[in-house]
């Protein structure tokens, strides 16, 4: 795992090399083992490639970034791991590429020069990077399928710039940043972020999930991202359920087998639920003698609290054990080195306890790390997604399987029949009704918190942007949304947090859920092998792992979901988040004395809490932090 930075120039600065520097030292955490630039003229400007490298594999020097190809046409900097690049290798020395190292990044060099762009869908890994070919005079930018690795760039007529993280980008700039309020409302009062090509800064961008772009150096302000790999949520399959979940546990297990290669000590998280727990299981399974360290966030006294599961499943597999807790001190102690490593706004203080746990893992001389994240929006998990589920029964004219899937849904913990029907409704409920429903549940779109008129005479939109219903994924309402949740709300965040996490511990967390093969795989299913007509969630992925991961976890039908003490934590330090949101008053946009009274009255229990609490301090902190200053 590494850290990428650089960009073009029309009119070099005359400081390109402090700047450089000054990038690279903020990516260091990213890449403490070893750093390189390299500078080329093109297109009457100049071009810098730089790099920060945390060593996974092939520790050796042979590894160092920016790396030129034999004949020099292209130099690629590379941000991540490609899992499959043995069998890659093997392929490309079959068609006569020779090769001198026995990095990942020159198999990935390799691969591009023979496959150029079409290479990406044969990559098994999660990667950001860039390649300058010299004979074009292009700077090829790619991102992998599902965002697992981050790439930001400012784009226009004179310069393009990128890094791997805002704040490094922001050492290549030579002008203050802003706010983008548009990105502030959708966070604020939402909930959304890192589900566009728009940041929270002006002028900032990302490349998406799955897209790349060439740009054209003499006119870099042109380029455009495109589309290398996104869901395709037709159903293909003509499995029966037990061979997709044979199939599904051959995929499975060849992801775990392969992110287990690592020239350096590895670990996983562990959270007690069924895919953390698969993932730990599938180690033991495929390593029945290595040691196996995993690594947890517990909440003693806690109501969700899955202590005793990860006792459990350590106890399975015979696994050493470390665990980490926290109080409402430690947070408040770290929030603003956190939300700083973040570099944006981000969900809510899960983040906080997944930092606690790379924090644990550092101490415990471990950089790599298997993690489960990304399997709720292929498997359909969460609570199992059933107004989508029965709005494709609908659609297909199956109005008593709509209404029997319902009722055996409501069998389950925390659900009823009436909220069936109600997530139906929340689906097909037209735009019109939308705004009305929300404000009607305590959702407004202009909340009294907001200075709306300031936000109005700034352009900023004020709705919320539903999710629009292809005719394509008619009968197939399930698929079509967790595809959304994958590339586009949801997934994306989680990733971005994990990243920024682990990175400061110059730790590498990977997903083996995260392919693109058992990505493919899942979304050719019919809809009932991922949500049961039982209303059973991940079913053909329980199927699937049975004899590998206890059954008495498999049968688990308490979805508790991974969650913080964050309420009791923001009361024990109720006079600190008070002084927080006093800043409230420096932000044109923000009402700050009813953003006060609010918490007042949470923390005196008039009020229930509500997310935007978190939103609140979270969102000051960085303004503050990051001299964002007024609109312009």
């Amino acid at each position: 795992m590494c850290g990428i930075t650089g960009g073009w120039w029309r009119n070099p600065p005359t400081d390109l090399n402090n700047r450089i520097a000054n990038s690279q030292a903020k990516l260091q955490k990213r890449g403490p083992d070893d750093q390189g630039c390299n500078l080329f003229s093109v297109c009457g400007g100049q071009l810098a490639m730089g790099h920060t490298r945390l060593s996974i594999i092939d520790l050796s020097a042979g590894g160092s970034q920016p790396m030129r190809s034999r004949e020099g046409r292209y130099s690629i900097i590379f941000n991540g791991t490609i899992f499959n690049y043995r069998e890659l290798k093997q392929e490309l020395i079959a068609l006569g590429r020779a090769f001198y190292t026995n990095s990942d990044t020159e198999v990935l060099l390799a691969a591009w020069q023979e496959w150029k762009e079409t290479c990406l869908v044969r990559l098994e890994g999660m990667f950001a990077f860039a390649v300058y070919d010299a004979q074009e005079k292009t700077l090829t930018c790619v991102r992998d399928a599902f965002g697992i690795k981050p790439f930001y760039f400012e784009q226009e007529q004179d310069r393009f710039l990128f890094a791997s993280e805002p704040a490094a980008l922001l050492s290549l700039r030579d002008k203050k940043p802003q706010a983008n309020w548009q990105r502030c409302y959708d966070y604020l009062v939402h909930g959304d972020f890192d589900n566009q090509q728009q940041t929270f800064i002006r002028g900032i961008q990302q490349l998406l999930p799955g897209h790349w772009m060439k740009v054209d150096l003499s006119n870099p302000k042109a380029s455009q991202q495109q589309t290398w790999w996104q869901p395709d949520f037709r159903e293909k399959s003509e499995l029966s359920f037990d061979q997709a979940a044979e199939a599904v546990r051959e995929q499975f297990l060849h992801n775990v087998r392969v992110h287990l290669r690592s020239d350096v000590p590895l670990g996983a998280a562990l959270s007690g639920g069924i895919d953390s727990s698969a993932i730990v299981c599938a180690m033991r399974y495929l390593e029945p003698t290595q040691p196996i360290n995993t690594f947890s966030f517990i909440a003693p006294g806690f109501k969700q609290c899955e202590e005793p599961w990860i006792d459990r499943i350590n106890q399975f597999v015979g696994a050493n054990s470390h665990k980490v807790s926290a109080s409402g001190s430690d947070l408040t102690r770290d929030l603003d080195r956190l939300i700083h490593l973040q570099g944006e706004p981000f969900t809510s203080t899960s983040a906080y306890a997944q930092y606690r746990v790379f924090q644990l893992a550092h101490e415990n001389n471990i950089t790599v790390t298997l993690e489960g994240q990304g399997a709720d929006e292929l498997l359909a998990g969460y609570a199992g997604y059933p107004g989508h589920r029965m709005l494709s029964m609908l659609e297909r004219g199956d109005l008593a399987g709509a209404q029997s899937f319902a009722r055996n849904w409501a069998r389950w913990p925390g659900r009823s029949y009436a909220r069936a029907w109600q997530y139906l409704a929340a689906i097909v409920l037209p735009d019109s009704m939308f705004g009305i429903a929300s404000k009607t549940m305590g959702r407004p779109f202009t909340p009294s918190w907001l200075n709306a008129d300031a936000l109005c005479d700034a352009g900023v939109t004020m709705v919320y942007e539903r999710e629009k219903r292809l005719e394509s994924a008619r009968g197939r309402r399930v698929m079509e949304r967790l595809a959304s949740s994958l590339t586009n709300r949801h997934l994306p965040g989680y990733l971005r947090e994990g990243d920024r996490n682990s990175m400061q511990f110059s730790l590498e967390s990977r997903v083996p859920f995260l392919t693109v093969p058992f990505a493919n795989l899942m979304f050719s299913l019919p809809e009932h092998y991922l949500i049961s007509r039982s209303g059973e969630t991940k079913s053909v992925f329980r199927a699937a792992m049975r004899g590998i991961v206890p059954d008495e976890l498999l049968d688990r039908k308490d979805k508790i979901g991974f969650e913080t003490p964050e309420h009791s934590w923001f009361t024990e330090k109720s006079a600190t988040v008070r002084s927080w949101l006093q800043t409230s008053h420096d932000v044109p946009f923000l009402n700050g004395r009813a953003m006060v009274e609010q918490f007042d009255a949470m923390a005196s229990g008039k009020a229930k809490g509500a997310p935007h609490l978190w939103r609140w301090v979270n969102f000051l902190r960085w303004y503050e932090q990051t001299g964002c200053g007024e609109y312009a």
